[in-house]
């Protein structure tokens, strides 16, 4: 992991602020608005000893971001016990919300989440993109976006930013999707095509929900490998808290990863694909089923009810992701596997095969394999929460 710049300190998250007076007071507004979030309701007395500053430096922060509408006092925190009681300080349920939105191969999402990180607006259009031009689909997402924006304001939030997750690559620090395979969408610029005031985020969607897992998942340690996969197959790398980008951005293109070289054509130009194996529409075909609304809900109750076509082909599929990740986990060496999206309502048939590749192939022990209770909702919470982070990682940038 790089230092950060010379001049500089990292926030509460990661971000960088500048090392001077005004910096300092920015990274203690942070500091002390992600106490709150992680541990509240607290009292003054309770935030500054969990950030070691005193009570009266704390004070004056939290009437800054009372005043901002960022923190609610709740009243006496514990009545009743010896002494006096300070006032419970919780974070506010109005105010700047985080707007996520997902394009995906058969369906638009956009969600807001406010600061305690609660869902508070939804909507969602389903029909394919698949082969659409940009345009059109886009402006159904704005229309989206605007109805979220509509609903989450009768509450009092205000939209802080948009991020968007994009099944394909996105070149880094910027809005242009270079390639999305089962979109067939080629060096599109959403930050063109997104018009707004709003700060807009672009990224991938395995991205996105490897950063819902690490935020919002159960116990997931700092180092990871995050696979999700629905048409296509995505993977990315937290090392030590962080996305492990790449010098492009285009790190865990798993999907594409060869597992049979001399293999079915795949639509990324290259041959034997894991997505050939292991997507959705893949597992279908192998199967003999006609793809449907619900395609993981359908091989769901198929092999539920001991369908052999369905458990030989999810057995296929388990076993070329389990050779696509020993690659990945022979050469990463992370501390745990966890799979979201799709993969996560078919575990209990793709995990035997995979376990079984992944024990067989790895050099050293295999590490374990985790099933994320987030499932397909990963990247739209992930996209969320990325602004919401942003919000709580520098408070006073907060229009």
């Amino acid at each position: 992991m790089t230092a950060p710049p010379h001049g500089t300190r990292q926030g509460a998250s990661g971000a960088q602020l500048p090392d001077t007076q005004q910096g300092m007071r920015r990274r203690n507004l942070s500091r002390v608005l992600h106490a709150v979030a992680a541990h509240g309701p607290l009292s003054r007395a309770a935030v500054a000893s969990r950030i070691g500053l005193t009570r009266a430096a704390v004070s004056t922060l939290v009437d800054e971001l009372i005043r901002s509408g960022l923190l609610d006092e709740l009243g006496p925190e514990r009545p009743g016990r010896v002494g006096r009681p300070g006032s419970a300080l919780a974070i506010s349920g109005r105010g700047p919300a985080g707007i996520g939105a997902e394009v995906g191969v058969d369906h638009l999402a956009v969600c807001a989440v406010d600061l305690r990180g609660e869902v508070r607006a939804r909507a969602v259009r389903q029909g394919s993109n698949r082969g659409r031009s940009p345009e059109p689909v886009l402006k159904e997402l704005l229309a989206l976006v605007r109805q979220v924006n509509t609903e989450a304001g009768r509450e009092g939030l205000r939209p802080a930013g948009l991020a968007v997750a994009v099944p394909g690559l996105v070149a880094r620090d910027t809005g242009k999707v270079v390639h999305a395979p089962n979109l067939d969408w080629h060096d599109v610029d959403l930050a063109a095509l997104l018009p707004g005031k709003l700060p807009l985020t672009v990224d991938n969607e395995a991205n996105f929900g490897a950063l819902a897992e690490l935020w919002l998942g159960d116990e997931v340690p700092q180092d990871f490998l995050h696979v999700s996969a629905e048409i296509g197959i995505g993977a990315a790398l937290v090392v030590d808290g962080r996305l492990l980008r790449g010098t492009r951005g285009f790190a865990g293109e798993l999907g594409h990863v060869p597992v049979r070289p001399d293999g079915p054509a795949c639509p990324c130009g290259g041959h034997g694909c894991l997505e050939q194996y292991a997507g959705e529409e893949a597992v279908l075909r192998r199967a003999g089923l006609a793809p449907g609304a619900d395609r993981v809900g359908l091989l769901t109750e198929r092999a539920a009810q001991g369908d052999r076509d369905v458990r030989s082909a999810l057995r296929e599929a388990g076993t070329a992701l389990g050779i696509a990740l020993t690659g990945a986990v022979n050469l990463l060496d992370p501390r745990s596997v966890v799979l979201g999206g799709a993969l996560s309502r078919l575990a209990p048939w793709l995990l035997p095969p995979l376990e079984a590749e992944l024990e067989r192939r790895t050099a050293g022990t295999a590490c374990g394999v985790a099933v994320s209770r987030l499932g397909s909702e990963g990247p739209l919470l992930g996209a969320a929460h990325s602004v919401v982070r942003a919000v709580l990682d520098d408070p006073a940038g907060v229009s």
